[in-house]
């Protein structure tokens, strides 16, 4: 029998994998077709809309939030969020897109005393600083040019951090049931008007990978929503840190993706960043 602590932890892993494994469709996708990294974001959220609905509607739920601006805070920034992301997979590696992305964690941990009057922990800017190194390092600018999917990976992070904080608040007013639903609304909306400059039309082939790899990122954020239920925040947090090597083997394996010394150094800097600030949380929680 399976126990709620390992059954925590598979899930958090596979939240790991699908995520990674999102992304590796995306690569192919528009590695091999016209289609935008947006128009696959787009996708993401038309799946976990029909799904978060058919929710709503089988449990008679009403839609309702009781703290709006919250709720809409969250959708619009996760959306922004989603849409960075997709769009540095386009444009730089696997690897670097999950391994840039991943550093919200910090973010999130510096930007919570802000949002949600949680203390400040000072030790936690010591982090940024080791993640901005490690940041540095992965896209290692080149006689001053940069690739632009690296910066978009970065700004998704930051963005992805108010997303959470958000999410850490609203979360005291509405249920994840509610607040997801309104998420995939707003983020079908916002997403849907950005693809409009960018729409192509996939053939089936194509197709089925979006569907694919919107699916699979889907299934990323329920496993994590789960294995959260099983696992205290830290465990969770460091365990969801194992997207950096997942992700990296992924686009070794699929893509040859470059995994040169800068990028091995800047990657295990983010990963003591990641677990610095989620083992000081749980001791300031305690």
């Amino acid at each position: 029998m399976i126990t709620p602590p390992t059954k925590g932890i598979l899930y958090v892993l596979l939240s790991a994998i699908t995520f990674s494994l999102s992304t590796v469709f995306a690569k192919y996708i528009t590695s091999t077709s016209s289609i935008h990294g947006i128009e696959i974001s787009f996708v993401r959220f038309i799946v976990g809309f029909i799904i978060s609905s058919g929710y709503v509607i089988i449990h008679k739920m009403s839609i309702r939030p009781n703290h709006i601006p919250l709720v809409i805070t969250r959708a619009i920034s996760n959306t922004i969020a989603v849409i960075l992301f997709f769009v540095g997979v386009q444009y730089t590696t696997v690897t670097n897109a999950n391994m840039l992305n991943m550093t919200y964690l910090v973010f999130v941990f510096l930007l919570a005393p802000f949002f949600n009057k949680e203390r400040i922990i000072k030790i936690n800017f010591i982090y940024l600083l080791i993640t901005l190194a490690g940041t540095y390092l992965v896209i290692m600018p080149h006689y001053g040019s940069v690739n632009i999917g690296d910066i978009y990976s970065f700004l998704s992070a930051i963005v992805a951090a108010i997303a959470v904080v958000a999410l850490r608040e609203s979360r005291k007013y509405d249920s994840t049931s509610i607040i997801l639903f309104h998420l995939m609304s707003i983020g079908l909306v916002i997403n849907g008007i950005a693809m409009i400059p960018v729409f192509a039309i996939p053939d089936s082939v194509t197709l089925v990978y979006m569907l694919l790899s919107g699916l699979s990122a889907y299934l990323g954020q329920a496993f994590f929503t789960a294995g959260f239920k099983f696992v205290d925040a830290t465990s969770g947090s460091i365990l969801s840190s194992s997207r950096i090597f997942i992700a990296a083997c992924m686009g070794i394996y699929f893509f040859n993706d470059s995994f040169a010394s800068n990028i091995i150094i800047g990657g295990l800097l983010i990963t003591v960043a990641l677990i610095g600030v989620s083992l000081q949380e749980n001791k300031d929680i305690h």
